[in-house]
């Protein structure tokens, strides 16, 4: 046997701290090693085709990478030695960036005496190394799309442009999502209507989307490839092919709620159009606020109804499909100040949320003054968002932005408006921010670094009056105001935690969906075949979802294409003759990947290798060491630790 193992410096990060020429010295004195060499970056061209040559010149069975985590670089070193015509999985990586030189910096002794410990470990692994096979299954051109907003609506239409048949899941009467409520956008402050609308328009017009609105996701089950999905359509009562949104429904009916899309400022009937710019663009009728369906009480909607629209008996439809690979964009919430009772919000009608004043500045600009603004108002920042006190200490990257820019519009508006914004950092980041920033400044608004310390709202009066330090004059500013916005920070959809269970997913600390990778595979999951975008992810502005959701689709189709993929050989297996059939390890399986059998009239349990995920569970309970997990095996774990403890192996 003949191992060859490579020592990267990682331009630095790992030379700096470990002695790297020790390291080598050591790793000459294992057995088996025919080969060590160093460079200061393995994962350069250079340096992965002199790891080729070498395979070939020196006649290399095995390789050790000392370098990084095997998450960052462990696919690139894999397909260089597939190159040189070696099995992937006769591959070691060895971490002494993440496990030596970064954690232990101030410790380089301790560092180069650790990564010689890990070196070895992977030398005793890489001899009991075995080339795996991989196995391939069919892949097909169906794609699931959770969620609506802009994300979904990018996505889906960039995969049915490209002749995949997409499935739009929404959970609302009408796709859009919350862009479909704002005014401008910033920080050129075009229309946000008439930048969605268009899209939305073309998402029906699309023969390869079909579009399920009103509809929630039950259940997902499969593997890349074959996924079953299970969705149910919940009653509109209304038939979208022959509702002509006449508005004679809405008009005899006589049930007024807080309309939700306008949150709560405005009222609707409980038959009504989601919003001016609906798609579909039908009524739908809310039957929690019905005084309640034909024949029980009133039936007003249906007799007005000349086209036949309504029918009351309209039951939750559940929807079986099958798809090859999901896309989740499924948005977000606004923080909600009323759960952790922020600044008086709800106690005094004028502390508003952005949000509240993005409909208020929408309608008044199509006629509809709700409410007056006022002539003096004040934007708290950081609501919800980098507050250890609330559970959130992320920032939500687009509060900033959107203040000044309803700041701007309000200007606009009335020049002589006493416009302020208070903040703890103001974080302009993207293209044309800073700028725009700069121009509200010139425009009147006053910007104050300052945490508001206290709110009150005059009984008589009703202003509501702050008092906040000046951080940077160390001034006491306390003053009244007609009307204060809270910028509400951005926190994970309840939809996103579903499907984040539903699917296995993995959440950031914040709650949102990690990716597999933010450098390498930024729009990936763990998952198999599912793919994250917009502020399912985490905060971000329109544009960067777009982006996101455009890269989604772009790395679903590129997998399609192929026809086929490649099935991951590090599975679990089991010893027929060892297992017991105790069903252990199907009953921790997370992937449902492990069956219980009958064979020959004893029960022993089954892997389904295309489902299965190689995530140890299984192996780890097992109590009679039936399962085994190959590239991990069991034999293999105990030489490592023999290595580690300094035995002889």
């Amino acid at each position: 046997m003949k191992i060859g193992v490579y020592v990267c410096h990682c331009g630095g990060n790992i030379s700096e701290v470990v002695d790297i020429k020790k390291v080598m010295e050591f790793a000459e004195q294992q057995g088996d090693v025919a080969l060590v060499k160093d460079h200061a970056h393995m994962c350069s061209d250079v340096a992965r085709k002199m790891l080729v040559d070498d395979i070939k010149e020196y006649g290399l069975d095995k390789v050790v990478i000392a370098a990084c985590s095997p998450q960052f670089h462990g696919r690139t070193f894999m397909g260089t030695v597939e190159k040189a015509g070696l099995s992937p999985y006769v591959m070691e990586m060895a971490n002494i960036r993440e496990q030596c030189s970064w954690p232990h910096y101030y410790q380089p002794e301790l560092a180069t005496k650790k990564a010689k410990d890990i070196v070895k470990m992977a030398i005793v692994k890489a001899r009991l190394d075995e080339p795996l096979e991989k196995k391939t299954s069919p892949i097909g051109k169906r794609v699931l799309v959770i969620g609506a907003g802009i994300a979904g609506i990018q996505a889906a239409l960039d995969l049915g442009d490209a002749g995949f048949k997409v499935y739009l899941v929404e959970k609302e009467p009408s796709i859009g999502g919350k862009m479909a409520k704002l005014s401008r956008t910033f920080p050129t402050e075009d229309c946000a209507a008439c930048i969605l609308s268009p899209k939305m328009a073309d998402v029906p017009a699309n023969p390869n989307i079909e579009l399920l609105t009103n509809t929630e996701i039950e259940s997902i089950s499969g593997f890349l490839g074959n996924y079953d999905v299970v969705a149910v359509r919940k009653p509109r009562y209304v038939d979208i092919t022959k509702c002509t949104a006449c508005d004679k429904c809405a008009e005899a009916c006589p049930v007024v709620v807080p309309n939700e899309f306008d949150e709560g400022l405005s009222s609707r009937k409980a038959i009504y159009l989601p919003n001016p710019i609906a798609v579909p663009h039908a009524y739908v009728l809310d039957d929690k606020s019905c005084l309640g369906l034909f024949p029980l009480a009133c039936s007003k909607c249906y007799d007005v109804c000349d086209a036949g629209a309504i029918n009351y008996d309209e039951k939750p439809e559940r929807i079986n499909f099958t798809v090859d690979t999901i896309i989740v964009a499924t948005g977000y919430e606004i923080f909600d100040p009323r759960k952790k009772k922020v600044y008086e919000f709800a106690k005094s009608k004028n502390v508003l949320t952005a949000l509240d004043l993005e409909r208020l500045i929408s309608l008044e600009a199509e006629g509809t003054v709700l409410r007056p603004i006022g002539r003096r108002i004040a934007f708290i920042q950081c609501v919800g968002s980098r507050d250890e006190l609330v559970g959130n200490e992320y920032c939500s990257r687009i509060c900033c932005m959107y203040a000044t820019k309803l700041s701007q519009l309000l200007k606009r508006a009335d020049p002589k408006r006493d416009v302020y914004v208070f903040y703890v950092d103001l974080r302009a980041f993207g293209k044309g921010f800073e700028e725009y920033y700069k121009r509200a400044q010139r425009t009147g608004v006053k910007f104050i670094r300052g945490r508001v310390a206290e709110l009150h709202e005059d009984s008589h009066t009703h202003k509501v009056r702050l008092k906040v330090e000046d951080t940077l004059t160390r001034e006491i500013i306390e003053s009244e105001f007609d009307l204060v916005i809270l910028s509400v920070g951005l926190r994970p959809s309840e939809g996103t935690t579903k499907i984040a269970d539903t699917l296995r997913l993995i959440k950031s600390p914040g709650g949102w969906l990690q990716e597999a990778h933010p450098k390498f595979r930024p729009v990936d999951t763990l998952a198999d075949g599912v793919f994250i975008c917009g502020c399912a992810q985490g905060p971000k502005d329109i544009p960067d979802t777009v982006a996101q959701a455009s890269a989604a689709a772009a790395r679903a189709i590129r997998l399609m294409n192929k026809g086929e993929y490649e099935v991951d050989p590090i599975t679990a297996f089991v010893d027929e003759k060892l297992c017991s059939g105790c069903g252990i390890c199907a009953g921790v399986c997370p992937y449902e990947a492990i069956t219980i059998e009958l064979k020959d009239g004893k029960r022993i349990s089954r892997v389904n290798e295309v489902v299965c995920q190689g995530c140890g569970a299984c192996v780890a309970s097992c109590p009679s060491g039936a399962q085994q997990q190959r590239w991990f095996m069991t034999s293999q774990l105990h030489a490592m630790l023999s290595a580690a403890l300094g035995e002889e192996v």
